[in-house]
């Protein structure tokens, strides 16, 4: 919940149309005409009925003066809509993509240990440990993970660039370009653990299968 005064409302509103001077010459000459509101956010679009409701009841109609919900349920429905269905695509997205940097590290994991059976045979026989056999073998699955986790997020940001102009056709609030780039070092950060993990799970389980040490 936010709360914006009178002054905050008519600054919030010049900046919007900072470019239109006739209609900013004409607010000038009306004066301040914005009433202080609150915007409150909720988790589900369901939850905007019950909170409206609850506002228009008779025990504060001295205080609030106008709930605009009715004017912009549809513009919420579409909103909830739009990311719900982003939030399942995005889902989706991400399990494939680890689906297929599993594969990769897998695949990648088990030819390098073909093509090393020699050395590993020869480091058995000079009474090399389990675990300097194996080390090699999990810093090759680290480094497919941050591969996989760069080109993901290449792809990640290339879908946010081509679909935020067409989503913003339907929501001008909703940027998700934005948010992407505005929490790029979050979003890299979680990338990257989710590579590294994947490519370390990969390994050890391609490992097991195919490395007896």
């Amino acid at each position: 919940m936010e709360y914006i005064s009178k002054d905050e409302a008519l600054q919030l509103f010049t900046q919007k149309h900072e470019g239109e001077q006739d209609l900013l010459q004409s607010l000038a000459e009306a004066g301040n005409p914005f009433l202080a509101h609150l915007n409150i956010t909720a988790f589900q679009a369901s939850q905007y009925e019950a909170i409206s409701n609850f506002l228009n009841q008779e025990s504060l109609q001295p205080i609030i003066q106008e709930v605009d919900y009715s004017q912009r349920k549809s513009i919420i429905d579409k909103i909830y809509s739009i990311t719900s269905n982003i939030n399942k695509a995005g889902i989706i997205f991400s399990l494939i993509l680890g689906a297929i940097a599993i594969l990769v590290a897998f695949n990648t994991i088990r030819l390098a240990i073909y093509n090393l059976r020699e050395e590993i045979s020869i480091m058995r026989l000079v009474g090399a440990s389990n675990w300097f056999i194996r080390g090699p073998f999990i810093v090759q699955g680290i480094f497919c993970g941050v591969i996989a986790a760069l080109i993901t997020l290449l792809l990640t940001l290339g879908l946010c660039y081509f679909f935020s102009p067409k989503i913003m056709t339907l929501t001008p609030d909703l940027n998700i370009f934005s948010y992407f780039t505005g929490n790029f070092w979050t979003i890299i950060l979680i990338q990257l653990a989710t590579g590294i993990g994947i490519g370390v799970f990969s390994s050890l389980i391609a490992m097991r299968r195919y490395l007896q040490v």
